[in-house]
């Protein structure tokens, strides 16, 4: 019988209740604890769950696998290299530290004890991200909207590192080619970090990206919206929903057909726009998305089977670095 993996949790606030609950649930892995510096928060879930309530402070749990660390981002490094140095893998959430040194450091420390990172740009696992990589595109320009109210959460740090970030691993992901230059503006509105901000990135393959986030807005919109040379999709992440644009198999026969016709003869010829030259239609998508669950998933088949996991420590870190680039950029091109 294959041996379930130990697992723990450092940090049930908001996000970590989830990661516990999903762990617990996981035919592979053995919830043994959850840790928080609010005893009376830990103790509540552990009761629930049925594991350990422990102090994050102490040693680590005998015996323990893999961890997922949930706690505000400053503590990322203190939590994650004590665990990464016993040769505990661990799943750190986005962003993987406050700055890159530390990022790099902690990458480091998981080096030097051969233990796996992951870091948490859930949106890799969505349905729709999913099918985009499946159908090959090669992008030329992408377009992303991460819009949010105020929620009174993560406000150690700016909305480029708490929203924009997701979306900047996302066009990393999808363009697979380095940032030559990039062009930002933005500004603080309710709090003393930037709370909305917009970036133009241009890639060294050529392609480009508009990636604009905020998190003071009266509706919330997660859109990303990306064109190839032959192929146009829309993601809408809310309502898990996707839609296609691509040159059918008369594409040829009907430029050139429609190239000899005057204005007047085109609406004669809209049977053989949509039912031959284009192809429009819905992506096929999971009906009930888990990116969350599937993302632990990944990670645990990872460090059960000694591969990398979908998103490595070293993604993260390039997330982080290029966010860090922005919140430079912003430095001087704040409203």
């Amino acid at each position: 019988m294959e041996r379930k993996l130990r697992v723990a949790v450092y940090g049930v606030g908001h996000l970590g209740k989830f990661h516990a609950r999903i762990w617990r649930e996981h035919p592979r892995a053995e919830l043994v604890a959850v840790l928080d510096v609010d005893a009376e928060r830990a103790r509540a879930l552990a009761a629930e769950l049925g594991c350990a309530a422990l102090d994050p402070r102490a040693a680590p749990p005998a015996g323990l696998d893999l961890a997922s660390v949930v706690v505000p981002t400053a503590q990322h490094e203190a939590v994650a290299v004590p665990l990464l140095e016993r040769g505990v893998a661990c799943l750190i959430e986005k962003p993987i530290a406050p700055d890159p040194a530390a990022g790099a450091r902690i990458l480091a420390a998981a080096r030097r004890a051969g233990a796996r990172v992951s870091v948490g740009h859930v949106e890799r696992f969505q349905p729709g991200v999913r099918r985009v990589r499946e159908l090959g595109l090669v992008p030329r320009f992408i377009e992303c909207h991460r819009l949010t109210a105020f929620s009174f959460r993560s406000m150690d740090i700016g909305v480029v590192h708490d929203l924009m970030i997701h979306d900047l691993d996302l066009v990393l992901h999808l363009v697979g080619s380095p940032v030559a230059s990039l062009d930002a503006a933005g500004g603080a509105i309710l709090t003393e970090r930037e709370d909305m901000a917009s970036v133009r990135l241009v890639f060294e393959n050529g392609a480009r990206a508009n990636v604009t986030a905020s998190r003071v807005s009266l509706s919330p919109m997660r859109r990303l919206r990306l064109f190839s040379a032959e192929s146009y999709v829309s993601l809408d992440f809310t309502k898990n929903y996707g839609m296609y644009v691509r040159k059918g198999p008369r594409w040829e026969e009907g430029r050139h057909l429609l190239a000899t016709l005057d204005p007047t003869q085109l609406a004669a010829q809209k049977d053989l726009v949509q039912g031959g030259m284009l192809e429009i239609g819905e992506l096929q998508l999971d009906a009930e998305p888990r990116p969350l669950q599937a993302e632990l998933d990944n990670f645990l088949v990872a460090v059960a089977e000694q591969r990398e996991p979908e998103v490595s420590g070293a993604d993260g870190l390039a997330a982080l670095e290029l966010a860090e680039r922005i919140r430079r950029a912003l430095e001087t091109q704040r409203f």
